[in-house]
């Protein structure tokens, strides 16, 4: 075989299915639309899953792709193994409906044996299938495998719930014996026994059944329309054509490597202990393709996963000598290396590393502050006697402060403590348990739809119409077409119409539909599109429809230009943010409803009010600049040349719309829109928020819902100006900061009166002083407003003499609070609290000269303070 570029593996793959009449569908954004049942795009199908089970209907239905995926169920082993990954490409070639089993082994067999492709030595390469699955053993037979290449394993077949599912055949390469020290051979397939000699480098999927599980699996019905789902890893693929011992000795991975250590000033080798090499060219490629898709670390989800692999890369980097933050350098090495398929990574490069950089400088800061922690408890551990650090802890300077298992591991170790490895497994696990629980649970795919996928009969929205006269041609009724309705729901399509289909994240027109003597026959309470494209009314029957009959067709005007007003509104938003916060605030949905529009987008912090304010400002200032708003059709290329940018998660088709508004917005977009910026009168923001790890939401409102969201801010003002006296409101600002002025001096006011009661009632308290085992101590019940009162009886007592151990215990609300403080070596405040705090049913802790706890029974006070003299 002749030596490959990975850049040259993908284009012929793409080349190939490309010369067998399949359209090219580009990689999608990390990030899933519109797929709550992914964190991540995980493989090349799951972007194409609406085509899978029939909602939406491809152009063509043959495609391929090379597509970036995630996984992240197995982290711990990358670097550890040959081939695990978390950012990998899929290659993939799919038909719905169209060719089966026979073309698709045949596909496989020409690219990758053809001396005008892949040119693959035929004996190398072993087949394994489903035992039941006689027609792919046959094909195979047929294409000149040797029957000794195929080997049956009841493990190939694919399903994931209800939905589409089959057979699979799987396609491995032998690298020969050099990787098969024991010789087992061919019982490494066999018995799926986990090795490196066989590769796996293909896997074809034949979705020939809807998949349910309330029955067997012989009683799975079959689909309307067979498809074929593949997938081959473009790195395995690589690794065999540039004969590498493992993926990261291939060119997708060695520049990072060397980059690396350039750093770090050790030297990579291939044969020896090279983990941490591994897992940093591995995690920045993830984390360099999932921040330019505009996800970020943070706490929970996607961020969460992209914090956990940047804090892993860093420790490793740590391990080859790095101390300083050095993964934001490797951005610029991983858009070189991918610059030929994903040009956006070195598009994007500025933003990435400021990300990236950033997170690295934060996590240094972490490191800082666990390792103050770590060290408070090693102490604690070591004056109490322990002698290991319990699992709880080591989870908790983990998940509270985000202090490495490792790094704890390592500090603990060097000072003399064991490690709980298993408490730790157990609180990890628990933690992981959880989070599966709350995991959104959906299947793979959805069922086909017969009814609606067979629905081919043209339908066609026509802009700038609010009513039109057009035939019915179809009514749907429980699923099934019918001729005529009088009563119920129904789906129908008309030849034309003026009803938006929701899509874009504008929602549908409602309305009515008018027989030709002007009765309404029904009203329209939604409008999607069928799998075909055609917008697909859902009506409320009220009296009879038929097909062939032409109705008037009337949407709800007053709701078309609200929506209209907003959807409008959000175009110009989405260009003031990018003005006022950065070009990385780029739309990740949105809804425009009649009442309001929601508009989120990816950026890494909360908007201040400043920013706010500005955004507001520029918006409202487009407004009544009344610039115009226009609307061309032409092609995406075009399009794109135009400077139209193209909205997140959208699938545009070969004529698209592109809006513009005077030169201060323009982007692709099928929805409505106001003819002029004036129509929109009015925006206003009336909430910012997080909604999730790198990503904030903007609630906004327009024209009369402006108007009368300032009118409910001005009434309020005018409420508190009439509650404080100001007869005008201007004069509110200056009243409230006169009164917080007088709040702070009666406040140091009270604190003043507060220290002198509790001086006076220490006088009678610290005179009632009692001893045991040779200590002279002080224990009362004190009635106080708050725990810091017992912290000022604390201070008066240091300043004199007065016993050994102060003991103060006070029921406030329903809590109890008990402090202990201690000027004796022989009594350590810290101890003396944890034996008493059980008493009141809680718990606390503290230094050897003072300690607090809190607890919540109050009816043990007494047996608390009874206690005292028996643990001194």
């Amino acid at each position: 075989m002749r030596y490959m570029t990975s850049a040259e593996v993908r284009q012929m793959w793409l080349d190939f299915f490309a010369s067998k009449c399949h359209s090219v569908e580009p990689s999608a954004n990390l990030v899933p639309v519109n797929d709550p049942t992914l964190l991540w795009i995980n493989s090349g199908v799951a972007t194409l899953k609406k085509y899978f089970d029939g909602t939406v209907i491809p152009e063509n239905p043959r495609i391929t792709n090379a597509q970036k995926s995630i996984r992240t169920n197995d982290i711990e082993n990358v670097g550890k193994t040959a081939r695990h990954h978390t950012m990998f490409e899929m290659l993939g070639n799919f038909s719905i409906g169209d060719y089966f089993r026979d073309e698709a082994i045949a596909f496989a067999f020409e690219l990758l044996t053809s001396p005008d492709w892949f040119a693959m030595p035929l004996d190398k390469l072993y087949m394994t299938y489903y035992p039941a699955d006689t027609d792919s053993y046959n094909r195979w037979i047929e294409l000149g495998v040797d029957p000794s290449h195929l080997i049956p394993l009841e493990d190939n077949f694919w399903e994931i719930g209800a939905g589409p599912s089959g057979p699979d055949t799987e396609i491995f390469f032998d690298r020969g014996i050099d990787f098969d020290p024991e010789n087992i051979g061919i019982r490494l397939l066999e018995e799926d026994i986990e090795n490196d000699r066989y590769i796996e480098i293909w896997n074809v999927v034949l979705s020939q059944f809807n998949a349910d599980p309330a029955v067997p699996r012989s009683e799975y019905k079959e689909l309307p329309n067979k498809n074929i789902d593949t997938g081959a890893g473009l790195e395995r693929l690589v690794s065999i054509f540039q004969g590498a011992k493992t993926n990261f000795e291939t060119d997708l991975f060695l520049p990072i490597i060397e980059r690396v250590a350039a750093m770090s000033g050790k030297t990579y080798d291939p044969d020896g202990d090279n983990m941490s090499f591994k897992v940093i060219a591995d995690h920045i490629r993830a984390l360099s393709f999932a921040i330019g898709d505009g996800a970020l670390p943070g706490n929970e989800g996607r961020g969460y996963v992209l914090r956990r692999l940047l804090r892993r890369a860093v420790m490793h980097g740590r391990r080859l000598g790095i101390e300083k933050p050095f993964l934001y350098e490797l951005v610029v090495t991983v858009g070189e290396i991918m610059k030929s398929y994903y040009p956006e990574i070195l598009e994007k490069r500025d933003f990435i590393e400021k990300i990236v950089k950033r997170e690295e400088e934060t996590f240094a800061r972490t490191i800082d502050a666990g390792s103050v922690h770590l060290d408070e408890l090693l102490a604690a551990l070591k004056e109490a006697g322990e002698t290991t650090v319990s699992g709880q802890d080591i989870f908790k300077l983990y998940d509270t402060y985000g202090f490495p298992v490792e790094l704890t591991e390592e500090l603990a170790e060097d000072a003399g403590f064991a490690i709980d490895h298993e408490g730790f497994k157990a609180a990890m696990k628990e933690q992981q348990d959880r989070a599966r629980a709350s995991v959104v649970k959906g299947g793979s795919m959805g069922m086909q739809n017969e009814t609606l996928a067979a629905l081919v009969e043209p339908s066609t929205f026509v802009y700038g119409e609010t009513s039109l006269t057009s035939p019915l041609s179809v009514i749907i009724a429980d699923n099934e077409r019918t001729e005529a309705i009088s009563e119920g729901q129904a789906l129908l399509l008309f030849e034309q119409t003026p009803f938006y289909a929701e899509m874009g994240g504008q929602v549908a027109d409602h309305g009515v539909i008018k027989n030709d003597k002007g009765d309404t026959v029904a009203k329209v309470i939604d409008v999607q599109k069928a799998p075909n494209g055609q917008p697909l009314h859902t009506v409320e029957v009220l009296a009879s429809l038929s097909v062939g009959t032409s109705y008037v067709l009337e949407i709800d005007k007053a709701r078309r230009q609200a929506v209209e007003k907003n959807h409008t509104a959000t175009h110009l938003l989405h260009a003031a943010l990018h003005d006022i916060i950065g070009e990385h605030a780029t739309q990740a949905g949105s809804l425009n409803e009649a009442g309001f529009l929601r508009f989120d987008f990816t950026h890494f912090e909360a908007v201040t009010a400043e920013e706010l304010r500005r955004i507001e400002e520029q918006v409202n200032e487009k407004i009544w600049e009344a610039l115009p708003v226009v609307t061309v059709e032409t092609d995406v290329e075009t399009a794109k040349g135009m400077g139209a940018m193209a909205l997140f998660g959208e699938k545009y088709g070969k004529v698209v719309r592109v809006v513009t508004i005077g030169d201060y917005s323009i982007e692709l977009c099928g929805g409505t829109h106001v003819s002029n910026t004036a129509e929109i009168g009015l925006f206003k923001i009336v909430k910012e928020e997080g909604i999730g790890s790198g990503t904030r939401r903007l609630l906004a409102v327009t024209g009369r819902e402006a108007f009368l969201a300032y009118r409910e801010q001005e009434d309020a003002l005018k409420t508190i100006a009439a509650t404080l006296k100001a007869p005008q409101l201007k004069e509110v600002p200056n009243k409230v900061a006169s009164l917080q002025a007088d709040l702070r001096e009666l406040q140091k006011e009270n604190a003043s009166l507060k220290e002198k009661a509790a001086a006076a009632a220490a006088g009678d308290l610290f005179k009632d002083v009692k001893e045991a085992n040779g200590l002279r101590y002080i224990a009362s019940q004190v009635d106080v407003a708050d725990a810091g009162a017992l912290r000022t009886f604390a201070d008066n007592w240091k300043q004199a003499d007065y016993s050994d151990v102060l003991v103060l215990v006070a029921a406030i609300g329903d809590k109890v609070n008990l402090l202990v403080a201690s000027k004796s070596a022989n009594a350590h405040a810290g101890n003396l609290v944890k034996a008493l705090a059980p008493i009141i049913n809680g718990r606390g802790g503290g230094k050897p000269d003072m300690a607090m706890a809190g607890g919540a029974d109050a009816s043990k006070i007494a047996d608390l303070l009874a206690a005292v003299s028996e643990n001194l």
